[in-house]
């Protein structure tokens, strides 16, 4: 027997009217350093309700071992996966099969040539067979709007940094 997976009730539609930001969901994970005391080079990263616990390590191109996942993989997936979620809702509310379309979202680390830190790279790349380039365009556009992680990364993140008492 196979599980029925249900649908999101979020919606496009105003949901929310309001001044402040208003938390819906909300996880926390965290990394701790491993053996080599560097959560990048041989942490673990484990959810709060430990449905994600996975090694981390670096990729063979930043010297690692490349034997574990690594955050740019990780905020890969999750973009690609929240971009996918915003296009199909888009998709459907066109009355557009959702069911062809797959992304990859590509996550390029390097040297931030302003301040010679480091900085990520992102680019999705969206595969839906059979649609027209006309018909697609637009509803890239609203997905891009509607999705966290591409207003995430097109135009930053409040972010706070606090030490934990």
């Amino acid at each position: 027997m196979t599980e029925q997976i249900r649908l999101p009730r979020l919606s496009t539609d105003h949901d929310f009217d309001g001044e402040s930001f208003a938390p819906i969901y909300t996880t926390t994970v965290t990394v701790s350093g491993g053996i080599a005391r560097h959560g990048r080079a041989s942490g673990r990263a484990r959810s709060a309700d430990g449905v994600l616990d996975l090694p981390l390590r670096m990729p063979a191109e930043l010297g690692g071992d490349g034997q574990g996942t690594n955050p740019e993989q990780l905020f890969a997936a999750g973009l690609a996966a929240c971009f996918h979620g915003a296009l199909s809702l888009v998709a459907r509310q066109a009355a557009l099969d959702p069911a062809a379309i797959s992304v990859a979202a590509s996550v390029a680390f390097g040297r931030d040539p302003e301040d010679g830190g480091y900085v990520l790279r992102v680019d999705l790349s969206v595969m839906w067979p059979g649609i027209d380039p006309a018909v697609a365009a637009p509803l890239l556009q609203k997905a891009g709007a509607l999705s966290p992680y591409a207003k995430m990364a097109r135009q930053g993140t409040a972010t706070t940094i606090t030490l934990a008492s």
